[in-house]
């Protein structure tokens, strides 16, 4: 007789637990048969994934992985969330950021966000975006006691902050019922532009702001730790952590100095974050600086729930694409998915056209609809920690979170984050990562679609007005897509002056059978670099060869087909095409012991998936004197 466990469901209750060693007996057999010789861990470590941080994605996580869900949601160390309620009364506050010069384009841009589910503004203020005397107009009709407004203007935070205060007086604003942010950041702007002259005197006219906030705005934060300049110039997740765990100490040092207590001083603090397309990351990331910043305020003396950190994510303008824009509605989902997922407080979607200047009324619905469905539709804010719970997430958590804290000692060791920045040691250390990163996505093993993968270089490109220009000169901004982009506007400079895109001739050998994968992968690599593959007849031999590319009116020609076939016809139709007049001859695959008698026969450069893509694009373009 079957004895059903207490919950009264058998479900596999008849069955034994299957256990960790016996699944990596099975990892064992499946990789004996792919050739590898593996062991116990070791099986495990051949399926793993590794990341930035020295982090790896394990194939497989139980829950002896020792990682815990880290307390309550609304408790320290408040990893699952800063609100007991979670999002379940009203989701994320919805922020769109608004940085178009013109007040009156940029009040219409303004009310209607906010009639169709913006809940709050983050205004873009001086050279960079809104003229500081058109704060008024560009605010116009906007209720400033319902619409939180935070402030981004460099510098000039303090003019921006008292014109944002004198505006509020002048509406009958009650102190109490302003809320927001001032903005201010004169760490982030030393980062961005590498200007440390005056840092400490707009350091303590921040903190004047603050005392000043604290004592008559309760709703009114005055600092931004914001993290992005340091992910817009290629930091990776723990490196993105550590630094604003830096700069919010830097702050606690400087507001508790100026006499306001530590508990006050963290609620003068909204912490901004990169939000990006590896939804996993960007969870356990937000997860991980809401426990790590817990942890600072606890040894600085802070009660428990004022170590609450507030967030702000923001859409990830690295991940953003120049060509091919509409992929980025994907991305930006994903991000604004995974911002929610991870608790952010406040959310916000760049639109798909970020990158190329300033968004049209089309782009910025889209923005703000994406979570508008993410809240009304999916619920997405109605679910305490979705995550939590989840192994992956938790380790994930868990080792980035420690990632993260050794860096933020490393900074303090060297004396702070403005230390730091001076000493070049976050500069040093970001462009380090960025370089690997850089050779993984020009080896496009971190594919981007639309650019590296499957591009388009045919379609119409997408116009917008110039944007403001930021302030520069300090950490480099980059982008995924910054190695094709100059190849892409090298061939758009050769279409412009010849008519004509730059060309590759496909030298398909054999039956469809044999070259379709390699002339599609032949296809999508030229392509990536702006370079027209002519791919007509379907098949050549060594007779047609030389015609044919002489009428496909390209300089440079790829062989394609399969092992099989280029073992009987590679090298004639090499000869043939090196006749014709062919700069210089690919061939598509790795070669083998065959790589002499193909290199003889005319064969210049193999082309391979995990090679160097930008390399063999930028020769190829080279080569034909494309400028």
């Amino acid at each position: 007789m079957t004895v059903l466990p207490d919950d009264g469901f058998s479900l596999a209750a008849e069955f034994p637990d299957a256990t960790h060693e016996q699944w990596q007996r099975l990892v064992e057999g499946v990789l004996r048969k792919a050739g590898k010789d593996a062991q116990g861990t070791a099986a495990e470590d051949a399926l793993s994934t590794a990341l930035e941080d020295g982090i790896a994605t394990r194939p497989l996580y139980t829950a002896r992985g020792g990682a815990d869900s880290s307390g309550l949601p609304g408790f320290a160390p408040f990893t699952r969330g800063g609100r007991p309620e979670g999002g379940v009364v009203s989701g994320w506050d919805v922020r769109q950021r608004h940085d178009r010069p013109d007040p009156a384009a940029a009040n219409e841009a303004v009310l209607t966000d906010l009639e169709n589910g913006v809940t709050s503004l983050w205004l873009t203020v001086g050279d960079a975006g809104l003229p500081l005397g058109a704060l008024g107009a560009a605010l116009d009709g906007v209720l400033l006691d319902l619409a939180p407004v935070v402030l981004d203007a460099g510098e000039g935070f303090e003019a921006a902050a008292e014109a944002l205060l004198r505006l509020y007086e002048e509406r009958g604003v009650a102190p109490a019922a302003a809320l927001g942010n001032l903005g201010a950041d004169p760490l982030g702007l030393a980062a961005r532009t590498g200007r440390h002259d005056g840092l400490d005197g707009r350091m303590a006219a921040a903190a004047d702001l603050a005392r000043r906030c604290a004592a008559s705005y309760p709703g009114l934060r005055t600092v931004t730790v914001d993290s992005l300049p340091y992910h817009e110039a290629g930091a990776s997740a723990a490196q993105e952590l550590g630094c604003s765990l830096a700069t919010g100490v830097a702050w606690l040092r400087e507001l508790t100095a100026a006499g306001l207590g530590v508990d006050a001083a963290c609620g003068q603090l909204e912490f901004r974050y990169a939000a990006t397309a590896d939804q996993f990351l960007t969870i356990a990331k937000l997860r991980a600086a809401r426990r790590l910043w817990s942890r600072v305020a606890e040894v600085c003396g802070g009660a428990d729930r004022f170590g609450a950190q507030r967030q702000h994510a923001v859409t990830s303008s690295v991940m953003m694409t120049r060509r091919d824009p509409w992929v980025n509605m994907l991305r930006t989902t994903v991000a604004s998915l995974a911002a929610g997922a991870g608790g952010a407080d406040s959310v916000t979607v760049l639109p798909f056209d970020h990158a190329l200047g300033l968004p049209d009324a089309f782009a910025r619905r889209i923005a703000r609809n994406t979570s508008t469905i993410l809240l009304e539709e999916s619920h997405l804010g109605r679910v305490i920690d979705p995550a939590g719970g989840s192994w992956y997430v938790e380790q994930l958590t868990d080792e980035l979170a420690q990632a993260a804290w050794a860096w933020f000692q490393e900074i303090e060791r060297a004396g702070g984050q403005a230390a730091a920045l001076r000493g070049g040691l976050i500069g040093e250390r970001i462009g380090a990562t960025w370089e690997r990163r850089s050779r993984r996505l020009a080896t496009r093993r971190e594919p981007v679609t639309g650019v590296s993968e499957f591009p388009l270089p045919a379609e119409a490109p997408v116009r917008r007005d110039a944007a403001p220009v930021r302030p520069a000169g300090g950490l480099p901004v980059v982008r995924r897509d910054e190695a094709f982009e100059k190849l892409r506007a090298r061939s758009d400079a050769h279409l412009a002056a010849t008519g004509a895109r730059p060309r590759v001739f496909l030298a398909a050998l054999g039956p469809a059978s044999a070259h379709t994968a390699r002339a599609s992968f032949a296809a999508n690599l030229f392509q990536a670099g702006g370079i027209e593959p002519v791919h007509e007849p379907v098949s050549v031999d060594a007779g047609s060869a030389a015609s044919a590319f002489t009428n496909s009116g390209a300089q440079v020609a790829c062989l394609c087909s399969s092992d099989a076939g280029y073992a009987g016809q590679a090298g004639p139709v090499a000869e043939a095409l090196k006749s014709a007049g062919a700069r210089w001859v690919f061939l598509a695959g790795r070669p083998g012991e065959q790589r002499e008698t193909y290199e003889k026969a005319g064969v210049d450069e193999f082309v391979v998936a995990g090679g160097d893509a930008v390399a063999v694009l930028t020769s190829v373009l080279d080569r034909i004197g494309v400028a």
